[in-house]
């Protein structure tokens, strides 16, 4: 018999936050009655609860009382789920709501929540919380809700010195919406921009921060590719490098997420677990991993990592089970309860996906390759086939193309892009404290860089496979996972009937 997920609670609650989460928006964006279906389903929850409760009082046997109790427990935390999914969900934010007809409007006020980001074109975009919205004549309404703005050509860099947390009013006109895709946000062309009131206080020092890093970072060749690993600044990263990752089917790499902060606590541990020992460094860890996302800006992927490290050290610490599959149903809990409005990131789904096709899947192709494959390899090549089993359905279906080759490629091109990463955090204190060294880690750095930069665009000519039906790939997605379970149980059911040489 193949084995799937184990039952916990944990997996009961993701799977009720899941049955309503993601339903339920598909209903609100699109008009639809929903009220009547979820009361019904909570009700129907309600009632079985009830049931499941009065059968594990009820004179029995031990072993069916027992078995009540845990369906019990399950169908609590079913519930629970249930009613996270559904307070995240009705916690989005609706659509803007500008209090004019949107022809109406030729200027909007509000305030920055991200920090702007530039474009090929020499233009920016950045998302703004509304506040206020003017028309002609001096008209002028509240408004609520978040807009992403195109901004105009020269205001990015004032924007980038203001920051996150400023606000600005900005004139220009409302674009017509895609009729493809009514849910979208409304979007925004400036023509003009102007700073109102700085970003509290906290938000400037932040802001100052960055701006000291990318102007360290940026003039050199490599700077780019430093700044979009470590910082998530891709405004200074070199278009067709982009590309050629993309192309490799490694663009992953370049999206801050668990990776990348791997590499950030592997560094704390190595300079803090001996001076302070292994409690006093988790904790020194937690607190830099929360001060980094505050940093960097808050992103789906990056996000999850930094709260499943927090929860990895309370397990450390002894107060939650040490198992990885539990930690990341908690983690997608947490995370839809912080930030409703990310669940529907195309970014969180693949990251929450890749990671359990890692863990669930990889774990199975692992077993397998065990005994065949040398460790270095089996580990790398495993994760990478769990997670493009996981994630192409999302991946055809979002973008229409899947790119298999990632699956190899990703075997260099991920250790090659941790080396570069390390070798970017040690260039700033060397230049501070020894700057003798600077030249030849800059050295090594451009080589880096340019045997990166010959290796996505190797791995991104291989052709991609283009995908019409989104169904064919769930399917052979879904055989492929069950296929690799029944193989690595019927090795395991093997290799457990073999009689021992010596016991005869």
């Amino acid at each position: 018999m193949v084995r799937f997920i184990t039952p916990t609670p944990v997996f009961f609650a993701v799977l009720g936050a899941l049955g309503v989460y993601y339903p339920l928006g598909f209903l609100m964006r699109r008009g639809l009655p929903w009220t009547g279906a979820v009361l019904g389903i909570g009700a129907a929850l309600l009632a079985l609860l009830c049931l499941v409760r009065v059968l594990s009082i009820a004179p029995a046997a031990g072993e069916k009382r027992r078995t009540f109790r845990h369906w019990g427990i399950y169908l609590t935390a079913l519930a629970v789920g249930f009613a996270i999914g559904f307070t995240a969900r009705v916690s989005v934010p609706g659509p803007a709501q500008l209090g004019l007809p949107p022809e109406r409007v030729t200027g909007i006020s509000g305030v920055l929540t991200e920090d702007p980001r530039g474009l090929d074109n020499g233009r920016g975009m950045g998302y703004l919380e509304l506040r206020e919205a003017a028309g002609k004549n001096g008209l002028r309404t509240s408004a609520k809700g978040q807009i992403l703005v195109f901004f105009p050509d020269g205001s990015i860099p004032r924007l980038r010195a203001f920051g996150r947390g400023s606000r600005i009013y900005i004139e220009g006109s409302i674009l017509p919406p895609n009729p493809d895709r009514p849910a979208e946000l409304p979007l925004f062309r400036a023509s003009g921009v102007h700073i109102t009131a700085p970003a509290p206080a906290l938000e400037q020092f932040r802001t100052g921060i960055r701006i000291k890093l990318i102007e360290h970072f940026a003039p050199r060749k490599w700077g780019g590719l430093a700044l979009a690993l470590l910082l998530g600044v891709r405004d200074n990263l070199d278009t067709e490098l982009a590309r050629a990752y993309q192309k490799a089917g490694c663009s992953h790499v370049l999206s801050l997420s668990g990776m990348h902060l791997a590499v950030i606590s592997s560094v704390l541990a190595f300079f803090l677990r001996k001076p302070l020992g292994l409690r006093a460094a988790a904790l020194t860890g937690a607190a830099f991993i929360v001060l980094y996302v505050y940093l960097v800006g808050v992103q789906p992927s990056l996000s999850r990592s930094a709260i499943m490290y927090l929860l990895g050290m309370l397990a450390l610490l002894g107060a939650l089970p040490r198992k990885a599959m539990p930690l990341l149903g908690m983690a997608f809990l947490i995370q839809i309860v912080i930030w409703p409005s990310s669940g529907d990131s195309v970014s969180f789904i693949l990251s929450y996906l890749a990671l359990a096709g890692i863990l669930f899947i990889g774990d199975a192709f692992h077993d397998l390759f065990r005994g065949r494959l040398p460790e270095a390899l089996s580990q790398p090549l495993s994760a990478s086939l769990g997670a493009f089993i996981a994630t192409a359905v999302v991946m055809a279906g979002f973008f229409g193309v899947l790119q298999p080759v990632g699956i190899l490629a990703g075997l260099l091109i991920v250790p090659l892009t941790t080396l570069f990463m390390l070798a970017a955090m040690a260039a700033l204190p060397i230049n501070l404290i020894l700057p003798f060294l600077s030249a030849p880690l800059g050295t090594a750095l451009s080589f880096l860089y340019d045997a990166l930069d010959w290796l996505v665009g190797i791995s991104g000519r291989v052709p991609s496979l283009a995908v019409s039906n989104t169904g064919t790939v769930l399917l052979v997605s879904a055989a492929a996972t069950v296929a690799v379970l029944w193989l690595r149980d019927r090795r395991s059911t093997v290799r457990n009937t073999l009689v021992p040489f010596n016991a005869a």
